[in-house]
This record gives structure tokens, C-alpha cells and sequence, in this order.
């Protein structure tokens, strides 16, 4: 497009940003006062955007259209230039002539900045060049920018710089704010997927008064009036069964979860959870669930269920491949935990693997079995993938399997060699569930973990009886990273954690 060169919109140095603020306090300061002041104005007319003037030219050419955004680009030609407008869904072009506008507001706009937001009333017609723009017939700067946006050829390319200042990634990035318009058209299908099933959203405390649940690593904070302290949740589990015990049949949660923890592409201290549970079903209802909900997620968000993600194409439309954890482990590593006589013989064959188990010397045949299935399977389940069956040891909330005490209805799902979401028969006996709670809690104790507690509360609300449940849980961060092909989990928040920058 010749008429909407980017003449001034260069890369600048560190000097040239400070230089550029200075300069626009200065143009600020001398519109308020010749009292042109643009944060006095509180509204604007807005009837039209970019994309739907460009979509539906045929109908609008020659009538007037109000739009407003920012100027992004700008080509002066004495009497007359060519500036670029972005909205919130697009740009386009505006034709602005001092002859149309008048003398002294030409000499204005011809001060504005690159980044100002300006509204322009004109009407709808196409140059010489077949480009569909706007004829400024009025033109008012509705805020003023006090900061050069960076060079959208150049880019904004320091990726830590685009997380702390995501207001302005949105501004240069068409591509990270289509990111975020379909993270939030994800949660929207998931709720509707949901809603349509007949499950109820609800609210639980994000403070708790006790350390209990999933086993993470809490935020503690202080309640003034109440001179407790108390903890951010790490889950919304106990909770939402609570809800069960009270009658609701199946409900679901969007949860902000707080865990202080470790960071990496895949996790952050704050991130989104959803949760769900149901009574009278298990976890192989709880598998259908899921597989539907994603391949339909991605139907409607993607328009296919066969995705890209990071160059691999990930099938979500064929039934999913469905493993126990010691099918797994056989296919993978080859080792069969059947054919370990007892707890010795499983940490003997670890040792044989050069496989390290975490409990040493306390290792049950459980805790090898699950070491190898880190080791030896995780990183090969790329195409989405159920593991069912899970040892005992690490899962204190999900029911045993009554042909098998030794493993638990429990099942994890993986794609692209990452565990995706957790789902359980949700342990409803309260005697069983208090002997797991009191081990757990003395591990964690044992870990350093001295506010833990049984939650005696639940407890309680088992004892009123708990229907048979099935119960999920998966990160919302990672779906969306999966859906947009984004490799990091902060490339889906709008302003992930960071560490402040020292002064």
C-alpha cells in the first residue's frame, strides 16, 4: 500500500524513548494549554468498525461511518495524508485533507503522534490504488500516547519485555490478541458443553483456613479481623464435593488455583482449573466425558478436531488410546510389575534400570511402578492418551478398585508428552478417606509441610454419605496452549507471573 507508508515509525534507542516522552509531555502540556485537552473527553460515537467497512464496501460506499482507534501509520503529504487506524478488530485507512477538515485542526493533527487514538467521521470510498478507506470529513484526538509504539515491522520481539508490558504485545501482535480472543471463546465452549449437560457452576472460597487437599505447596496470607492465617487454595476438590453431599448432582467450577511451586513453560504460581463432578457415574464415564468435550472444543474453536501443535499433528477425533499404568509401563519400558514378588523384588528391578523412586528404601512396588511410568512412558504419549489404574500411593482422594486394592480408579490424559487432566471414582467411604488424609498429612509434615491437617470438616460431610461420584480436573492454561499452538503457558496468560525488575 503506497499511500500508508511507515515513514515515522522507526526503531528507537533507549535515548530516542526518553527523548520521544519528553517531547510528547511537552505536546500534551501546550494542548491543554490552548485548551484542546484530549482526557476531557469522556465519549465518542463509534458506528462502524475497520474489517465490517472493508466486508460490506458494496452497501457503504459513499456514506458517512464514525470509527475511532489508533494511528498506527501516517504518510504527510502537505495538504493532505494518509494515516492508518486500528480498532479492536482490524485497520484501515483514512484519506485526512486540510481543505475537508479545516486549517487550524490540519495543523493540529499534523502534531499528533503515531499511538494517539483518534476518532474520524467521514465517508466510505476506494483510492486509486483499489484500497477501501475513509474520507475524513471530521477528526478529534480523543487520548493522547505518551510513549512511541514500537515499530510494528520491527516488531516487539524481547519476549520477557512482551510479557511485562502485554498492553502494548496487544497493540504490535495481531497474533497474541487472537490468542486471547480464543482462550476466552474456549472457556465459553467449555461452559456451554457443560451447561448443556445439566452441570451447575458454582463459587467456592479461594481463602482457606486450612492447609489440606492436592499436595502443593500453599500462598499464606493474614486475616486482620479474623487474626488467622489463612491459604490461597491449591484445588477446589473438597469443596465442590461438599456440594455433592448437599444434593447438587453435577457441578463445575472455573477456579483461579495459587501454588507456590516452581516455574516453567508449562506452569505457573496462578493459573485456571476446571472441575467437575457427577454423581452416579465413575472414571470410565468421566474418560467419555472428556474425550467428547475436547474433540468438540476443538471442532467448534479450530473448525477440526486434527490440530498442529509445535509441528506435530494431534488427533483428537479417533477414539483415544486407553492404557492401565502397568500396560503402559510394559509397552514402554518393557517391565512387567506383575512380575515383581513383592516390594523388594520392584526396588530391586529399579535399581536394575538405573531408575530412581523417590521413597528409597520405603518404596512400595506402587511407588517403583510409578517411577518407571515417569521415566520410561510420559514422554511418548504424544497423540491423546488415557492412563487408568493408578497405584494407591499417590492417590488418597480416589477410590480403590474392589478387584485390586493396590490401585485406584484414577485416571490421567496426555497429549503431546503432557499430563492434560486428573480424574477420579471419587472416594466416598469416610473411614478409608481418613486413614489416607492422616498418612498424607504426616508425609507432609514429614516434608516440611508443618500447617497441614486433616480436613475434619469433609470428613464430616462424608459421614452425612456421598452418592458414588466421578470427578475431573484439567488445567484451562493448557488446553488453550494446545489449541493455539503456543509453546509456553505464559504466551496464554494475559500477564503472567514475573519477577519484579530491580531498580
Amino acid at each position: 500500500m503506497a499511500e500508508n507508508q511507515n515513514v515515522e515509525n522507526i526503531e528507537l534507542t533507549e535515548q530516542d524513548l526518553t527523548e520521544q516522552h519528553r517531547i510528547r509531555l511537552e505536546k500534551l502540556a501546550e494542548l491543554k494549554a490552548n485548551g484542546k485537552n484530549p482526557f476531557e473527553i469522556t465519549k465518542y460515537d463509534v458506528n462502524a468498525k475497520s474489517e465490517d467497512i472493508k466486508a460490506d464496501f458494496e452497501n457503504l460506499e459513499g456514506k458517512t461511518v464514525s470509527i475511532a482507534g489508533r494511528m498506527m501509520n501516517r504518510r504527510i503529504m502537505g495538504k493532505a495524508s494518509f494515516i492508518n487506524i486500528r480498532d479492536d478488530i482490524g485497520n484501515i485507512q483514512a484519506y485526512v485533507r486540510r481543505d475537508d477538515i479545516g486549517e487550524e485542526l490540519y495543523a493540529d493533527f499534523k502534531k499528533w503522534d503515531l499511538g494517539d487514538i483518534i476518532g474520524i467521521e467521514g465517508f466510505v470510498f476506494k483510492t486509486k490504488t483499489g484500497e477501501i478507506s475513509i474520507h475524513a470529513e471530521k477528526i478529534v484526538l480523543l487520548a493522547k500516547s505518551l510513549h512511541p509504539i514500537p515499530n510494528e515491522y520491527a516488531g516487539f520481539k524481547d519476549m520477557e519485555m512482551r510479557y511485562r508490558q502485554r498492553y502494548v504485545d496487544l497493540l504490535v501482535n495481531p497474533n497474541v490478541r487472537d490468542t486471547f480472543v480464543k482462550r476466552s471463546r474456549i472457556l465459553r465452549e467449555i461452559r456451554d458443553y457443560l451447561d448443556n449437560l445439566g452441570y451447575l457452576e458454582v463459587d467456592t472460597p479461594v481463602l482457606h483456613t486450612l492447609e489440606t487437599g492436592a499436595a502443593a505447596r500453599p500462598f499464606i496470607t493474614h486475616h486482620n479481623t479474623l487474626d488467622i492465617d489463612m491459604f490461597l487454595r491449591i484445588e477446589t476438590e473438597l469443596y465442590l464435593k461438599r456440594l455433592i453431599v448437599g444434593g447438587f448432582p453435577k457441578v463445575y467450577e472455573v477456579g483461579r488455583i495459587f501454588r507456590n511451586e516452581g516455574m516453567d513453560t508449562s506452569h505457573n504460581p496462578e493459573f485456571t482449573s476446571i472441575e467437575m463432578y457427577q454423581v452416579y457415574t465413575d472414571y470410565f464415564g468421566m474418560m467419555d466425558l472428556i474425550e467428547d468435550m475436547y474433540r468438540t472444543i476443538a471442532r467448534n474453536v479450530c473448525g477440526t478436531d486434527v490440530i498442529e501443535y509445535q509441528g506435530v499433528k494431534i488427533d483428537m477425533g479417533s477414539p483415544w488410546e486407553r492404557l492401565t499404568m502397568v500396560e503402559a509401563v510394559k509397552k514402554y519400558a518393557d517391565v512387567d510389575y506383575n512380575d515383581w514378588a513383592d516390594d523388594a523384588a520392584a526396588r530391586a528391578c529399579a535399581k536394575e534400570k538405573h531408575v530412581e523412586v523417590p521413597e528409597g528404601d520405603k518404596a512400595t512396588k506402587g511407588h517403583v511402578l510409578i517411577a518407571f511410568f515417569d521415566e520410561f512412558v510420559e514422554k511418548n504419549l504424544i497423540q491423546p492418551t488415557i492412563i487408568y489404574d493408578y497405584p494407591v500411593e499417590n492417590s488418597p482422594l480416589t477410590k480403590r478398585k474392589p478387584s485390586n486394592p493396590a490401585f485406584t480408579e484414577r485416571f490421567e490424559y496426555f497429549i503431546y508428552a503432557r499430563e492434560m487432566g486428573n480424574s477420579y471414582s471419587e472416594l466416598n467411604d469416610p473411614i478409608d478417606q481418613r486413614e489416607r488424609f492422616v498418612k498424607q498429612v504426616e508425609e507432609r509434615r514429614a516434608q516440611g509441610g508443618l500447617n497441614a491437617q486433616v480436613d475434619e470438616d469433609f470428613l464430616n460431610a462424608l459421614e452425612y454419605g456421598m452418592a458414588p461420584t466421578g470427578g475431573l480436573g484439567f488445567g484451562l492454561d493448557r488446553l488453550v496452549m494446545l489449541l493455539t499452538d503456543s509453546a509456553s503457558i505464559r504466551d496464554v496468560l494475559l500477564f503472567p507471573t514475573m519477577k519484579p525488575i530491580a531498580e
